[in-house]
C-alpha cells in the first residue's frame, strides 16, 4: 500500500504508484476531501477524526472546521464514496475497532495504541507519558512544526514565547530543529509527544 496525506497528489504520482501494482490511500479529514480523493482515483480512504494524533491532514479548509470526530466522519464518508473508508483518530482496543466497523468501515488504523510497544523504538520518557495521560490532557497546537497537530501538553505548547524563540534562533520550526539537528537528546526528554486523544487508554 502507498499511503499519503496533506492534500492530493499529482497524477503522474498516483499512475506510477499503479503501474506498481500499490494500494492508493490517502487521508480525508471532511467528506468533500474523500470525495476529491476518490475523483483523484485514489483506491482508500482514510477518514481521519479530530481524536487523531500528529498533524492534521486537512487540505480544502481550515483545519478549525474540519474537526470532525471519527464516529461522526466515518458514515458520512462511506455514504459519500464508493471506496473502501479506514477510520483514523481515537482508536485503542477492540471495542473501537468494532464501532468503526459497524460505522461502515473496512478497517482501522491505529498508530498511538502501538507506540508504547519495544518495536516502536520511541523513548521511555514518550512511553511513560503516553501512558499516563488522561483523555484531556492532550491538545491541538503549531508550536513545533507550524502545522496544527495533536499532542499531549508540554511547556512548549503551555509556553508560546519558547516556540517563537526557537523558530527565530534557529530559522525553522522547533520540530525541524529536533528532526535534523538533535533528535536522540529531544524525545529522550519527551518533548515532542503526539499520541492521540485516547492516550491514556493502553493497557
Amino acid at each position: 500500500m502507498f499511503s499519503f496525506t496533506f492534500g492530493i497528489i499529482s497524477a503522474e504520482a498516483i499512475a506510477a504508484v499503479k503501474q506498481r501494482g500499490m494500494l492508493l490511500a490517502g487521508t480525508a479529514t471532511t467528506v468533500d476531501e474523500a470525495i476529491a480523493l476518490e475523483e483523484s482515483g485514489v483506491e482508500v480512504v482514510i477518514a481521519e477524526g479530530s481524536e487523531a494524533g500528529g498533524h492534521r491532514g486537512s487540505f480544502l479548509a481550515d483545519f478549525e472546521s474540519s474537526m470532525i470526530g471519527t464516529i461522526a466522519l466515518v458514515p458520512q464518508i462511506v455514504d459519500a464514496t464508493r471506496v473502501p473508508v479506514v477510520a483514523s483518530g481515537g482508536v485503542m482496543d477492540g471495542r473501537g475497532i468494532a464501532a468503526a466497523l459497524a460505522l461502515g468501515a473496512t478497517a482501522v488504523q491505529m498508530g498511538t495504541a502501538f507506540l508504547t510497544c519495544e518495536e516502536a523504538g520511541v523513548s521511555d520518557a514518550y512511553k511513560v507519558a503516553i501512558v499516563r495521560a488522561r483523555d484531556n490532557d492532550t491538545r491541538l497546537t503549531r508550536a513545533f512544526s507550524g502545522r496544527p497537530a495533536r499532542g499531549i501538553v508540554n511547556r512548549f505548547m503551555r509556553e508560546p514565547r519558547l516556540s517563537l524563540a526557537a523558530a527565530r534562533r534557529f530559522g525553522r520550526p522547533i520540530d525541524q530543529f529536533a528532526t535534523r539537528c538533535c533528535p536522540k537528546s529531544i524525545t529522550q526528554r519527551g518533548v515532542r509527544t503526539w499520541p492521540g486523544a485516547q492516550g491514556g487508554s493502553k493497557k
